[in-house]
């Protein structure tokens, strides 16, 4: 068993979240991923705390089943072997500002001269082109110019910072995996390779759906707290009384009907989706009240039977431990290289009816792997040592 995508080797010279979170889906569907790493520039994910057997959690997951070659790529040598490898590797997956690959002298024009069916994804957070495609920026800089931001919070507090970074994951990481697969697809059926540009800010500007159709084409602008799914009704979050929360998502009739049974409402079931102000203000006052008389055990113990779209909102202690997440097998133990141990992390999302290869292990060292790369290359004993001496490759 290795999964749907073990036809691809892809060469990936990204790092921190977007780049290496989309060569990690890749990987865990069977692709062959060979990072190229500098010796002399550690990605940052590889020091954010907390550390386990000496290891970055955060690394030891993004980066598992892929290996690693440590390459100076501002020496010609590190260069040469990057062409070298692109005739096997044609897939590859970047990360940095544009231009920067270019100056380096791997960037696609260059790479494509060496094989014409490459495929070449560069994910950044403004695109190739555009005024703004050599300016930095973060996550939350590309949610605040998509307009996501705008009404993603409360009245009261203003926009807020998400738990998780969605332009980097959902904009860049998942659309970069997108595109590349179709890119692929077509290469399949016309031969021809392409450059996939992903614009974080642009695929977090397409995630706005149904605020954004409603904008565009209604001319209604959507503010905080001001639409059905964004804390405008009572759709949203209650505090209980002992200061957890319950999320509830009853929107159709019959789990409002059954949601106001149960808290001693009946007669509000039917404002729940009231256009008045007052009706919906009167909602969200009486739900508040009745989920701050009660603990949150007993909430979720009185909802577990009750099929009415309200839930338990769980830390992650606790949604490692719950059922539905157990049943689907969303956490795996992960071999330690070199040991008889492993580490608990999150499996694959993606459920193939026939199977997945079981992780092979977890992010490797720099330059791991720079050796058995360098010798399937046919390169000599003495011409690898060369190429530490002039500081090309850290082994």
């Amino acid at each position: 068993m290795s999964g749907p995508l073990n036809s691809l080797k892809v060469l990936d010279f990204s790092t921190l979240l977007p780049g290496p979170f989309a060569s990690l889906m890749l990987a865990d569907m069977g692709a062959e991923v060979l990072r190229v790493e500098s010796p002399g520039r550690a990605d940052m994910v590889r020091m954010l705390p907390p550390h386990v057997d000496g290891v970055s959690t955060s690394h030891a997951y993004l980066n598992r089943n892929k290996d690693s070659i440590g390459l100076n790529l501002k020496t010609p040598e590190a260069q040469a072997i990057v062409r070298g490898l692109i005739a096997e590797y044609d897939i590859v997956i970047e990360q940095f500002r544009p231009g920067v690959m270019d100056k380096l002298g791997v960037g696609y024009e260059a790479l494509k001269a060496v094989n014409p069916q490459l495929i070449y994804v560069s994910i950044s957070g403004y695109g190739q082109t555009g005024p703004y495609r050599d300016r930095a920026g973060h996550d939350i800089n590309y949610l605040a110019l998509s307009g996501l931001a705008s009404y993603t919070g409360r009245r009261a507090s203003g926009p807020v910072p998400p738990g998780v970074q969605v332009a980097d994951v959902a904009g860049g990481s998942l659309h970069a995996v997108a595109g590349l697969l179709a890119a692929v697809i077509h290469r399949q059926q016309t031969g021809e390779g392409q450059h996939v540009d992903i614009s974080m800010t642009d695929c977090v500007f397409s995630l706005n759906a149904m605020a954004g159709a409603a904008c565009l084409a209604a001319g209604e602008e959507p503010a905080l707290e001001s639409t059905l799914l964004n804390g405008g009704s009572f759709y949203d979050y209650y505090q209980t009384r002992d200061g957890r929360w319950m999320a509830v998502g009853s929107l159709e009739p019959q789990f409002m009907q059954q949601l106001c049974a149960l808290l001693g409402c009946p007669e509000l079931a039917a404002k729940g989706l009231s256009p008045l102000m007052a009706d919906r203000a009167l909602v969200k006052e009486t739900l508040t009240q009745a989920f701050a008389g009660e603990d949150f055990a007993h909430w979720q113990e009185r909802f577990s039977g009750i099929d009415a779209c309200v839930e338990p909102v769980l830390n992650l202690s606790e949604a490692v431990e719950h059922p539905q997440l157990r049943a689907r097998g969303l956490v795996q133990p992960v071999p330690l290289p070199g040991t008889d141990r492993s580490q608990q992390q999150m499996a694959c999302p993606i459920m193939f009816g026939s199977g997945l290869a079981a992780p092979r292990h977890i992010g490797k060292q720099v330059g791991e792997d720079t050796l058995q790369v360098l010798r399937g290359l046919g390169l000599s004993e003495a011409q690898i040592e060369g190429l530490r001496a002039a500081g090309a490759i850290s082994l």
